[in-house]
């Protein structure tokens, strides 16, 4: 006799109910019953809650299988809106999304995070009012997540020992943001986030996944059976200040010297780069000199890549995870991602890379929003549920 499949906890259960009704896969409360494998009252309970937020609605009746017509089931995408941002050391990527997880609009803006926090959040907070009116949406903001490119601590959402984020260490983002907008605020670590949006847009909830975020700097992001895994101080997967022989003693930002950091990031080659008298400012004009076939700026992406796939190795096989996705302004060049997969390849166990898959993320530049948006209607949800549901 098989073994009954575990019980959802009650934020999955929420969001399956949420993506059952989106694909048309399961429209009435029966059909999701049956398909999550729960009971009907436990259904009844989460639609109740969607409701109230305004999330789900009964509209019509589904055909009848031999008894009442049930009544069907469909998304409201006017019940208000959730504002994400995903923060880099000179820009800011804006979204917007609906509160079934819908992305609906994006933008970039410029920003300068070392003005330090107070300005550059007022600029983000500005753009994501501005974006929220624009739509002309009735119910306004329901919840903001905003990804920073430096450790976080995500229990009082304090920014933590950044490197490259002067006058940030201490300040309370979260409470900033709760303060502005008057709603539910998340913040975390762009890896991380792009890691959890990434994972749910390609795998399901009992799959493992790495994303790794080359960038400016280099960042990854763990998911184990579908949830972020942080580790015990929040640091798990930081990759970027892994000392590796080629970098010798190369100072880092961290204070260190001999970082992966500063050999395979975006600010590595760029540092390289002008050593060679090469006119570069940042890690998209190194990207512009390759497609421009600059032959010392193609050799330095694809050692790049190689370095970092010799980190990647160890991880890969001591995790040994179902894929390994790659983001950020450096995974846009195939030349790159292919450094890296040929290295991981390399240097891992064949039994640990049967079934890798090693590839760009399919969310591109919108991965840290889509994981954003994803716990902040984690947190929405939570908060419409009764103590003890």
């Amino acid at each position: 006799m098989p073994m009954p499949l575990p019980t959802p906890p009650p934020g999955r259960q929420t969001q399956a109910i949420i993506e059952h009704i989106a694909h048309g896969t399961a429209t009435s409360r029966s059909e999701l019953a049956r398909v999550l494998g729960v009971a009907p009252s436990t259904v009844a309970l989460r639609i109740n809650e969607l409701t109230e937020l305004g999330v789900v609605v009964e509209d019509g009746t589904g055909v009848s299988r031999g008894g009442r017509k049930p009544r069907v089931l469909r998304l409201r995408e006017d019940g208000g809106h959730i504002m994400v941002a995903d923060l880099g050391g000179h820009h800011a990527r804006i979204g917007r999304f609906t509160l079934t997880g819908s992305l609906v609009e994006t933008r970039s803006l410029p920003v300068r995070v070392e003005e330090g926090p107070e300005p550059t959040l007022r600029t983000i907070a500005d753009a994501m009012k501005a974006m929220a009116a624009a739509s002309g949406g009735p119910a306004g903001i329901k919840g903001v997540g905003l990804a920073l490119p430096g450790p976080v601590d995500v229990a009082t959402g304090d920014v933590k020992l950044p490197s490259r984020m002067p006058d940030w260490p201490g300040f309370g983002v979260r409470a900033w943001l709760e303060r502005e907008f008057g709603a539910v605020a998340v913040v975390d670590n762009d890896a991380n986030l792009s890691a959890l949006g990434e994972h749910h847009a390609q795998l399901g909830p009992d799959q493992h996944s790495i994303t790794v975020k080359a960038g400016t700097a280099i960042g990854s992001g763990i998911i184990v059976r579908g949830e972020l895994y942080r580790g015990a101080t929040g640091a798990a997967g930081d990759v970027t200040h892994t000392r590796v022989a080629a970098a010798g003693d190369e100072p880092c930002s961290c204070g260190n010297t001999g970082c992966l950091e500063t050999i395979a990031s975006g600010a590595g080659l760029v540092r390289q780069l002008a050593r060679q008298g090469v006119a570069v400012e940042s890690t998209a004009d190194v990207l512009d000199l390759v497609h421009k076939a600059d032959p010392i700026a193609t050799t330095m992406l694809r050692t790049a890549g190689t370095y970092l796939g010799e980190v990647l190795s160890s991880v890969v096989n001591f995790f040994n995870p179902d894929c390994l996705f790659l983001t950020g302004g450096m995974a846009s060049s195939e030349l790159f991602i292919a450094a890296v997969r040929s290295r991981v390849y390399e240097g891992c166990h064949p039994l640990v890379t049967q079934n890798l898959r090693i590839e760009a993320a399919r969310t591109g530049p919108d991965a840290g929003l889509h994981g954003a948006a994803r716990l902040v209607l984690d947190q929405i949800l939570g908060q419409s549920r009764p103590a003890g549901h």
